[in-house]
């Protein structure tokens, strides 16, 4: 490699032979370094140019294909090589599944050094497209070009809708058809975007900060409820209405519309005012026996289907018999809780966002559930000997953290109160691994149940039952 330890070099007919961290292709060359190497299928031959990222890290980008694996598909959607949403949509399904089956068995070995009982087949998802309910797009006044438009000289100022891709905070890919939310998501988004341009209106630029179109976010649930919000750089009432009448003209059927003002440096848009514009406050969507009323700063499950058969999971693993005092720890709205709520005595519910929590209690009232409770605050903060005096020893704990994993002191907590049984519900499964560590100084891993809730990505969700040994 010279002196230049990060300059990049080529590495011939490289064999990939796994699939690695984010869905990147994994091989090692002739000298056994490791090489993860971006759309990439286990099978490819291909001639790679490598840079090293860090200490160990080789990245690579494919500049020609010897052998192609026999598990590439075609990508159904027209922007897989530049969006990056659906890294793994040129990877069979089965493929995909295999890979991420494995990945949750390895985290938990290496990571966790805990022995696994039983560890279940992968449930896949029923719908490997048109899957979410809820999308954001961004508005901009510059496209992301290809190296080849680049090199062609095409100028990128530009008025698109769309997705930016990883690192690019000030470009958007213009989308005409996404895969990832039920129709009339692309109907919705065309739409918005062609009225917005017949009315002259300034795209978002965010390099410069200006501009009057910013983000739509569309939530389209499995009941065909639409709840549509724009968000706009500027408090300019006329130009709100304009655009936001001709669209309720345009797009038939919305059951809510808001708009939003956010003239920050960033598109965090949930510490933002909402206004309703039009229509109702919420749309519902249904888990299991439950109604949701879901608002545009709702937290809820973005694939409502596989939500539903991973709390099933959930059910299956507690094995109720009626009479249990559960507790539900990062609620969230409450919709574990909810779900669960019939086949027990009692659901103790406990989140950090206050707006989740008060969801989580107008949803209860709505359906009717009597046999729940929830309270807002840190976990680490409310969880305490003194509240499970109050509400009594679960016999069932039921935890579903952030990426993160649960803080240390829940961890400490969960070990005091030795719930017989402990259901650990993990988006990230290194940190569920790593939580497992520590909890096997009381308690044994029955048995895992991993769970595919995004298709196409290298997301993965697993369930858990653990008992106390």
């Amino acid at each position: 490699m010279g002196r230049n330890r990060r300059k990049p070099f080529i590495i011939e007919k490289l064999a990939i032979t796994d699939l690695a961290d984010k869905g990147k292709g994994f091989g090692k060359d002739e000298e056994g370094r490791a090489i993860f190497v971006d759309d990439a299928a286990p099978g490819d031959i291909v001639d790679v140019l490598a840079r090293r990222k860090k200490k160990s890290i080789f990245i690579g980008t494919i500049q020609k294909f010897h052998t192609r694996s026999a598990s590439r598909v075609t990508p159904v959607c027209s922007h897989f090589d530049l969006c990056g949403g659906c890294k793994l949509q040129h990877v069979s399904y089965e493929q995909q599944l295999a890979f991420k089956e494995k990945d949750v068995q390895n985290v938990i070995q290496r990571i966790g050094k805990v022995a696994v009982k039983e560890m279940l087949p992968i449930m896949p998802c029923k719908h490997q497209e048109f899957y979410r309910n809820k999308l954001e797009f961004s508005f901009s006044s510059k496209r992301w070009l290809t190296r080849e438009e680049i090199d062609s000289g095409i100028p990128n100022e530009a008025q698109v809708l769309g997705f930016h891709p990883a690192g690019a905070f000030d470009k958007v890919i213009d989308i005409d058809k996404c895969f990832l939310q039920y129709e009339p998501s692309n109907f919705i988004r065309n739409t918005v975007r062609d009225i917005a341009i017949e009315q002259g209106l300034a795209f978002f630029d965010a390099r410069q900060n200006i501009g009057f179109l910013r983000q739509l976010m569309l939530r389209i649930t499995t009941l065909g409820e639409i709840m549509l919000v724009l968000c706009v750089h500027k408090n300019d009432q006329e130009k709100i209405q304009s655009i936001l009448d001709e669209i309720i003209k345009r797009i038939p059927g919305l059951t809510s519309v808001y708009y939003c003002i956010n003239t920050k440096t960033n598109d965090f848009m949930y510490d933002l005012d909402m206004e309703l514009y039009h229509g109702q406050s919420y749309v519902e969507d249904r888990l299991g026996d439950v109604t949701f009323q879901i608002g545009p700063k709702s937290f809820f499950q973005t694939n409502t289907k596989q939500a539903e058969a991973l709390y099933q999971v959930i059910a299956d693993f507690a094995d109720f018999e009626g009479t249990e005092n559960v507790y539900d720890l990062y609620t969230g709205i409450g919709s574990i809780a909810l779900f669960i709520a019939k086949y027990c005595k009692q659901v103790v519910g406990i989140e950090e966002i206050e707006l989740a929590i008060k969801d989580a209690k107008e949803n209860a009232t709505r359906n009717n559930i009597g046999n729940t409770a929830f309270y807002a605050g840190d976990v680490k903060n409310i969880l305490t000997p003194e509240f499970a005096k109050k509400h009594g020893k679960p016999d069932i704990l039921i935890t579903d953290p952030p990426r993160s994993g649960m803080h240390p002191k829940v961890v400490q907590m969960l070990l005091e109160l030795e719930a017989p049984k402990l259901i650990y519900v993990s988006c990230k499964p290194s940190t569920q691994a790593r939580d497992f560590e520590v909890l096997s100084e009381k308690y044994e891993v029955v048995k895992c149940q991993p769970v595919d809730m995004f298709p196409h990505t290298h997301h993965i969700e697993n369930v858990a039952l653990l008992k106390l040994k």
